[in-house]
């Protein structure tokens, strides 16, 4: 029966997987968005001694983020070449050695998906299978975390969380395995751990507070077998040397030398970890009280499995890695529900069902990550990708698209067009300011006429629970004559934005009622009268 259950969670993990939910713009700024555009020759080949630094894997126009484009940039390419790069680079020489061109943005948008999707079942599951040694115990921890709208939602996109996620799973797998093994030296374990433990810190500089615990269990063991410490100490020497080198590789501007690893490295870590030392800089990006993690994050991600965590659990080194964790990320005043994503399998494998009311759990378990599940992985800003690919594969003549009251959408979607399409994020701008924005990329409407061609189009995307726009809709109930006209040239239905949500101006149920009720994400096209 277990069985039965797991794989028909499988497929629930896949169908979420493939669903165009957009999370955080992280998921694509911090990752694909970074390498569909980034420099490939560079950055794979680096330790030959004179590298042209202008080779891509794609010709996609991209936006680069201020952590990639600053004096001392914070994130390392290094993960990002390994987990989005190679499979790209892969795609690219399959899809080019058929003959069809270069790779759609859309087809490798899906395929990272997928593998993200792969990953998560194969390394996580397993990772599971073999930190968890009872049985039963076994069955009940990978259904927990199978079951879980974290795992279906989170575990399946490209964030860096997703991939620490992974990377910390199999470092407690392999130092079990090296505390076990009493006879040897577990080379090859030492050298995977060593390589994952650096590949870990270049993914986030968090990642150390997830390992701190479960490493000290190996200084018994380094005790007797010095070795072992050894080969750890090789592989991350040769892991760092290597990751620095693909940053200077990545972050160069002209041709790299291999003189300019001693010279002029690019150490991301580093620079990470003083930017985020200075509460200046954290406070730009949201200040958050030290129990934020524990009184609302942990709550948000376990629902019903959180009273567990306090309640009916097991004492573990999956339990104490997780603990420790919190404790460490709390410290530090910029906390986000998903940087506690390495914990929820740890976690879950940890606590015990409870033994009153278990039908009742059960079904609390159910509801709750099912509507969890399709809100974040279906509903929660599901129109961006669709609206991008539908731009990215529309004939007409756009010069303009301004985005309004959404996630900054993935300019790397839109195949090409950014060579001539002006994409304009106004993010939550007051609603005149906005439209003295659109209407000053206008021309006037009777120029259509006046000339044999047309202005190019200008779209504006929005909501369709944004009603400040209904005044300037046509055929609207509500329109009114204005300088601007909007027309609806697409729309989809599937898309919430939560961050609209004004219960203290509008009341509770007009707020539900008007995100809910008019969900959706539209196109308009804007036309100005003069």
């Amino acid at each position: 029966m277990w069985r039965r259950t797991y794989l028909l969670l499988i497929l629930v993990r896949l169908w979420f997987a493939l669903s165009p939910s957009y999370l955080h713009p992280d998921e694509n700024f911090q990752g694909p968005e970074v390498i569909a555009g980034g420099l490939l020759s560079s950055a794979y080949s680096f330790l030959a001694n004179e590298i042209p630094c202008a080779g891509r894997v794609f010709s996609y126009q991209v936006h680069l983020t201020w952590e990639f484009t600053s004096e001392n940039p914070i994130r390392s390419s290094f993960p990002l070449w390994l987990t989005y790069g190679l499979p790209m680079y892969i795609l690219h020489w399959i899809w080019e050695g058929a003959g069809k061109g270069e790779v759609p943005p859309f087809i490798v948008y899906w395929v990272l998906r997928i593998i993200m999707f792969t990953l998560s079942f194969v390394l996580e599951d397993w990772a599971i299978h073999e930190l968890v040694q009872s049985p039963s115990q076994r069955r009940r921890a990978v259904l927990l975390v199978a079951s879980s709208y974290v795992t279906w939602t989170l575990q399946t996109h490209t964030f860096s969380n997703s991939i620490e996620t992974l990377v910390l799973a199999w470092s407690m797998v392999l130092i079990h395995r090296i505390v076990e093994d009493k006879e040897r030296s577990s080379a090859l374990a030492c050298t995977l751990l060593g390589f994952l433990s650096v590949l870990g810190v270049f993914n986030r500089i968090t990642f150390p507070a997830f390992l701190l615990v479960p490493g000290l269990q190996l200084c018994p063991h380094f005790k007797r077998k010095p070795f072992s410490l050894l080969f750890i100490i090789l592989s991350v020497a040769f892991t760092t040397f290597l990751a620095i080198g693909f940053d200077t590789a990545f972050y160069q501007n002209e041709t790299l030398n291999f003189i300019d690893l001693v010279r002029r490295p690019v150490i991301t870590p580093l620079n990470n970890l003083i930017y985020n030392s200075s509460s200046e800089n954290l406070a730009q990006h949201g200040l958050h009280p030290y129990y934020q993690h524990i009184v609302a994050n942990l709550p948000q991600l376990l629902g019903p499995a959180f009273p567990l965590l306090f309640l009916s659990y097991r004492k573990s080194l999956r339990l104490a890695s997780a603990v420790a964790g919190i404790l460490l990320l709390s410290l530090f005043p910029h906390q986000e529900a998903r940087f506690l994503l390495p914990t929820i399998p740890l976690i879950l494998s940890s606590i015990r069902l409870p033994k009153y009311l278990p039908r009742l759990w059960l079904a609390s378990w159910i509801i709750f990550n099912a509507f969890f599940g399709i809100l974040m992985g279906v509903y929660h800003q599901g129109g961006v990708v669709p609206a991008q690919n539908y731009i990215a594969a529309s004939e007409e003549n756009i010069s303009h698209v301004f985005w309004w009251k959404t996630y900054s959408p993935p300019v790397w979607l839109l195949d090409g067009k950014s060579e001539n399409l002006s994409t304009i994020d106004l993010m939550g701008l007051q609603g005149d300011l906005m439209v003295a924005r659109v209407q000053d990329a206008l021309s006037c409407d009777h120029s259509r006429t006046l000339n044999s061609t047309s202005p190019a189009s200008v779209y504006l995307v929005a909501p369709r629970s944004a009603y400040y726009l209904k005044p300037y809709i046509q055929g609207s109930d509500s329109a009114t004559p204005n300088l601007l006209h909007l027309e609806e040239v697409w729309s989809h239905t599937s898309h919430l934005n939560l961050d609209d949500l004004d219960f203290g101006d509008d009341g509770i149920w007009p707020t539900l009622s008007r995100v809910v009720g008019d969900r959706g994400l539209v196109i308009w096209e804007a036309r100005k009268s003069c």
